[in-house]
């Protein structure tokens, strides 16, 4: 088993692809995924403003939603049509209308309008755009309905205003960022994406060359299915888990993303996390018959695993075929288990469920990765 391990290792450090899947992609990805999102949330949205009360009040409220730090106006237009046309070439991504009755029904003490009208191409520009016009209308409208409760103490004007009070405390994501929530997915999801790249790029080099003995030793002494896949699964894990180290540990801290994660629980984790995706890479290699097809099959795979394994969308809204089909991949129970200990600080007693069927994983990919190794 030993021998067939420093085979493996010797044909990886020959191969000039396998030591960009094994080496620089996983090291150089993950950085460029998260300098990508390190700014977490979106500033300064540019808005375009259709003020046709030209009051005070909507003066008041335009300098408002431009003093929020995740909207600018950027432009101010005469008609809504104009607006329209400004969103349509993106120079700005919604519109602010004020309507020529604003100040005047409210005055009235009558129910004054804003629409806000947000471009949905891209959610967080529209969320930035919302909240920022939800949070200046309930600012305004409060100070509105404190001017006339007519109070006599401030606190009797603060209770008039908000009867009940709240607090709003975020927990583990605590920056309401883009990228501590999407980050410690696409980790794990690399962890295995490159695996696979890297297991199906040899068993492609071999099947292009026409040497399938030169992965098996001619020796009858070194021969034998089970020391073949043990000692090329050595090979791989030896590798990855200073990868997975770097990839999990370090990584987060570079950026500054929340990582409550303890060591001890996480290591226990990614063993049969690593493992599982070994045997399963080693299991699909059969499939590969050149070394570019490795290529396509891991890329067309990515977003839809993403997607499946709960981070980007609700697992419970997932429909039931799906959530079958995505319980074959160790990326689905390795990202739901990482982001609960990353993020969440759980231990490894928190995450049992998904540690079980890693370890099941990993027992039935090794079966089925020995009858793919003993046809081959």
């Amino acid at each position: 088993m030993c021998y067939i391990w420093a085979e493996e290792m010797k044909n990886t450090i020959r191969d000039e692809g396998m030591l960009i899947f094994f080496i620089l992609v996983p090291i150089l990805y993950p950085i460029l995924y998260s300098w990508i999102y390190d700014n977490e949330v979106v500033r300064e949205v540019p808005v375009a403003v259709v003020d046709n009360s030209h009051g005070s009040m909507s003066r008041e409220f335009i300098r408002l939603f431009d003093a929020s730090p995740d909207t600018r106006v950027a432009y101010h237009c005469n008609s809504i049509e104009e607006a329209k046309d400004l969103t349509a070439r993106q120079e700005v991504r919604g519109v602010i209308y004020i309507p020529s009755d604003f100040q005047e029904k409210i005055n009235r003490l009558e129910q004054g309008h804003v629409s806000v009208y947000c471009d949905m191409s891209l959610m967080l520009t529209y969320k930035a755009i919302l909240q920022s016009a939800t949070a200046v209308s309930g600012q305004m409208g409060t100070e509105i309905q404190t001017r006339l409760a007519g109070k006599y103490t401030s606190h009797e004007e603060e209770v008039a205003a908000k009867p009940l009070d709240f607090d709003e405390v975020p927990i583990f994501n605590t920056t309401g960022g883009y990228g501590n929530f999407i980050i410690p997915g696409v980790l794990m999801l690399i962890i295995q994406q490159t695996l696979l790249l890297g297991i199906g790029l040899s068993a492609g080099t071999a099947r292009e060359k026409n040497k399938y003995k030169e992965l098996i030793p001619i020796s009858r002494h070194y021969n034998g299915i089970i020391r073949i896949v043990l000692g090329k699964s050595m090979c791989y894990l030896m590798i990855y888990a200073l990868i997975a180290a770097y990839i999990t540990l370090i990584v987060p801290r570079m950026f500054g993303f929340v990582s409550l994660v303890h060591a001890a629980d996480l290591a226990m984790f990614l063993l049969p996390y690593i493992v599982a995706c070994i045997f399963f890479g080693m299991m699909l290699s059969c499939l590969v018959r050149y070394r570019e097809n490795v290529i396509l099959l891991v890329v067309f795979l990515s977003p839809a695993l993403l997607f499946m394994s709960g981070v980007s969308w609700p697992a419970s809204n997932i429909p039931g075929l799906w959530k079958s089909i995505s319980w074959l991949f160790p990326s689905t129970f390795g990202v739901q288990g990482f982001v609960s200990m990353n993020t969440g600080g759980a231990l490894l007693s928190d995450v049992m469920p998904q540690y079980i069927c890693l370890c099941l994983q990993t027992c039935v990919y090794f079966v089925i990765t020995c009858f793919v190794y003993k046809f081959q």
